[in-house]
């Protein structure tokens, strides 16, 4: 097989290198008979349209978003899908030969089949705390109340994006018969079923940003970072009686959605799925 029939693909990102995006679709790859390549590309804070343009001229034929470039992908997409409409951020382009780039937003629909399918938990007229209002929680919003959530409280440390993600969603939440409600990290009324951590705060390695109190004992508490990043948040769940899951298994559906967006083709998620989980258990904890 010469080197000009593999199609490229990358995540990019600012930071990039944690990434397990590269060994999902190369997998992925192997499993269905595709032929591609799929690198990360860490992009400048100020540089991702021109990290985009580049990739595309260099051939590429779609690339994966990452934090903090969520938000600005769809200004660059020629035509964006009514779930990127809605969040107003996409996480996967695709770039046609005709030269118009498409844009999706998978995060929502990798985080609901995690949730759903393989941690065994269902949504439907479940209470849901999302914790935090950025492009993550963006995306995941419109599939959540989708996926039947009779309430969904956004919470955030600036109360006006978090009001402003119930006031984008509003529409669709009336329809399905669903509540919408913002507040500040600090001022979350109640308990809940499913808590999802949407923040960065497991990144930067900060505190647990809501109280133990939203805690339902054996409801799930989701932090959407995995590995170590996603560790205090899951250990802080487990101490107050709630099921802790980190967010590799919404990584490799998403990427399922990703990889089935570009090439028309549906790869076996849950046994990459657990293919990962085995390397990981497998490695020694730090």
């Amino acid at each position: 097989m010469s080197q000009a029939t593999v199609d490229l693909y990358c995540v990019m990102g600012n930071p990039v290198a944690h990434s397990r995006s590269p060994a999902i679709h190369a997998r992925f790859a192997e499993l269905t008979g595709e032929h591609l390549a799929y690198e990360r590309r860490l992009v400048a804070l100020d540089g991702f349209a021109e990290g985009v343009r580049a990739f595309a001229a260099q051939g590429g034929r779609g690339c994966n978003v990452t934090v903090p470039f969520k938000i600005e992908a769809p200004l660059l997409a020629t035509h964006c899908s009514e779930r990127v409409q809605l969040a107003g951020a996409a996480n996967t382009l695709a770039f046609r030969p005709d030269g118009s780039i498409h844009a999706d937003n998978t995060d929502g629909l990798g985080l609901v089949a995690d949730i759903t399918r393989n941690a065994g938990v269902a949504l439907q007229g479940r209470d849901v705390l999302l914790v935090g209002a950025g492009g993550a929680a963006a995306g995941v919003l419109g599939p959540l109340l989708q996926a039947g959530a009779r309430h969904i409280a956004i919470s955030n440390r600036t109360l006006a994006k978090a009001q402003a993600l119930v006031q984008s969603h509003q529409a669709l939440a009336k329809e399905l018969g669903a509540q919408l409600a913002a507040s500040t990290l600090d001022a979350v009324a109640g308990d809940f079923d499913v808590v999802i951590n949407a923040t960065a705060s497991s990144l930067a390695g900060d505190a647990v940003p809501v109280s133990a109190s939203v805690l339902r004992p054996g409801g799930l508490a989701y932090d959407m970072m995995y590995g170590p990043a996603a560790q205090e948040f899951l250990d802080w769940a487990a101490a107050h009686g709630a099921v802790p899951r980190d967010g590799l298994g919404m990584l490799v559906e998403q990427a399922a959605e990703a990889f089935a967006f570009w090439r028309g083709v549906r790869p076996p998620s849950a046994q990459v799925l657990a293919e990962l989980q085995t390397q990981l258990a497998l490695q020694p904890r730090h």
